[in-house]
């Protein structure tokens, strides 16, 4: 490097969720011109346009750190460019020429007006062909993924997104429909989180009531199957972990799976669904003894990653927000990991009274709604009221149902299938090829 280029800065923005030759080159690119500054695409940075990365960030910083030419990694905590452009003034941009058109073509722009206020360039190399972080990673993914790693991502997701979106599957098939589904909406890919595994649906795919009837053996057996075949974190219905020295071995055989947390309720004595609210005999736990449920639970861990999220039944059972307030409280103290407060009201002002009494906490945990009954409620203004996860609890179940019983109507009114197969159903072909044979 000649004495003019040392002392000239190149910045290159960098997601590196998967080091390929693609980075390589464009770094080599960048050390022709001068010392290179990487910008590194933190998790809320990556998560807030696509997907949360694969490695984090603390991880991904610490290679690129070491790779040749790179001088410098600053944390680039916005996909927009300017901020960091603005601290560091540096005499280059390097990026790739694949951006002049499609979502990043705006950020691009603001490059060059940013550069252009003190003389700065941007500088495209061509974009190396042939190879894409988004299909390594798929590629990846498709071998499927580790229990430890898949159970630290809900806390990722957590901290780097502002919301974080969990679906139910009650089998492999609807697993793969949560793990799979995907849109493109305003430039962002938008898609599921992760799954949840419920009790109700669970107990409703297997014919039974959702009383606890089928017991967690049987659960686990539906847990590994979507486990089988997903890499997104799982969060399982846990009802009222039962007994405290049964809730402990079930904490760690969740964890030993790779399950990312369980949600347990306040309630004790024979299970009834909260949404039958007090038309049922349902009976409320004291707070000390589920709070020692919660905290001998948390002991019972192996890992720091498994979270145990406390279900507040209290607005289910016309108690009040005042009641489900202390409760929350001695909740968080006693080691809960997270909040979920529930109410079966249909206008959500109680979730909302709640919410907004829940931030003067001095101490705050994740916050979680299942949004059934007051599902007229937007994932932006649960968002605006604090709340960090939802959880879609029963829909895959719910559409299923009247479809298939369409089909069954159908067969029986017409004597034959056709009808049903023309307006209900995928092709055959479809369906065999729906699940790819392993290689």
């Amino acid at each position: 490097m000649t004495a003019s280029k040392k002392f000239k800065k190149v910045y290159i923005g960098l997601s590196a969720d998967l080091i390929h030759q693609g980075h390589i080159n464009i770094i080599a690119e960048g050390c022709k011109l001068g010392k290179v500054i990487i910008g590194l695409l933190t998790d809320e940075a990556i998560a807030s346009y696509k997907r949360l990365p694969l490695i984090a960030f603390d991880e991904r910083k610490l290679i690129v750190e070491n790779l040749k030419g790179v001088e410098e990694v600053v944390a680039q905590t916005t996909l927009d460019y300017v901020p960091n452009l603005k601290k560091i003034k540096p005499d280059y941009v390097v990026h790739g020429d694949d951006w002049k058109t499609g979502v990043q073509r705006e950020v691009r722009q603001r490059v060059i007006d940013t550069l252009a206020k003190w003389g700065g360039e941007l500088v495209e190399p061509k974009y190396t062909e042939g190879i894409s972080s988004t299909d390594l990673i798929t590629a990846v993914k498709a071998q499927g993924i580790t229990p430890g790693k898949r159970m630290k991502t809900l806390r990722r997701l957590i901290d780097a997104k502002p919301i974080v979106r969990i679906l139910e599957a009650h089998n492999g098939l609807t697993g793969l429909i949560v793990e799979k589904t995907s849109i493109d909406k305003d430039g962002k890919k938008m898609e599921f989180d992760g799954i949840w595994e419920s009790s109700l649906t669970d107990s409703t795919a297997k014919g039974k009531p959702d009383t606890e009837l089928v017991d967690f053996s049987s659960r686990f057996s539906t847990i590994e199957e979507i486990l089988e075949v997903t890499t997104k974190p799982i969060i399982v219905d846990g009802d009222t972990g039962g007994r405290i020295e049964h809730f402990k071995f079930r904490v760690k055989t969740l964890e030993r799976l790779g399950v990312s947390a369980i949600i347990i309720e306040d309630k004790i004595g024979d299970k009834r669904n909260s949404l039958f609210g007090t038309t049922v005999p349902q009976e409320q736990d004291s707070i000390e003894h589920f709070s020692k449920k919660i905290y001998e639970g948390k002991r019972s861990q192996v890992t720091e990653d498994f979270m145990i999220i406390a279900r507040v039944e209290s607005l289910i059972l016309k108690k009040g927000t005042a009641d489900a307030l202390k409760r929350a409280e001695a909740y968080i103290t006693a080691g809960a990991d997270g909040i979920m407060i529930h109410s079966k009201e249909k206008d959500g002002q109680e979730i909302i009274e709640f919410c907004e009494k829940f931030q003067k906490f001095e101490t705050k945990v994740p916050l979680v709604v299942v949004p059934s009954t007051y599902a007229h409620m937007s994932e932006s203004e649960l968002q605006d009221l604090g709340i960090n996860v939802v959880i879609y609890a029963n829909h895959l179940l719910r559409s299923a149902y009247p479809a298939m019983v369409d089909v069954a109507q159908s067969i029986l009114e017409n004597s034959r299938a056709k009808e049903a197969s023309d307006k209900y159903c995928m092709s055959i072909k479809d369906i065999i090829t729906l699940v790819p044979e392993v290689n």
